[in-house]
């Protein structure tokens, strides 16, 4: 993914978040003031507590937030919270 961020025009940064309580998200787009999320799971079933990076990372940046991804090995595209989605990895290549 940050291979072919080159090839846009967009002046896209990329960075990990982990804060004191080891909440993380595995990639933050920064565009601007924008920003989106991405987090991976391994699991096909996914528990309450796996979108919690994504979550404190769109509390804590309010309004610039426009978006995150938790991208899983299960069959099934859902909502987690607000501007927050489940999506099935293998939908990247479909």
């Amino acid at each position: 993914m940050i291979c072919q961020a080159d090839w846009l025009d967009y002046d896209l940064h990329f960075s990990h978040y982990r804060d004191k309580d080891q909440v993380e998200v595995d990639l933050i787009i920064e565009q601007g003031r924008d920003v989106w999320g991405v987090e991976i799971k391994r699991s096909a079933i996914l528990q309450a507590k796996d979108g919690a990076g994504l979550k404190r990372l769109a509390a804590q940046t309010g309004k610039n937030f426009k978006g995150g991804i938790l991208l899983y090995s299960g069959t099934n595209c859902f909502s987690i919270a607000e501007l927050l989605y489940a999506v099935p990895i293998n939908r990247l290549w479909k």
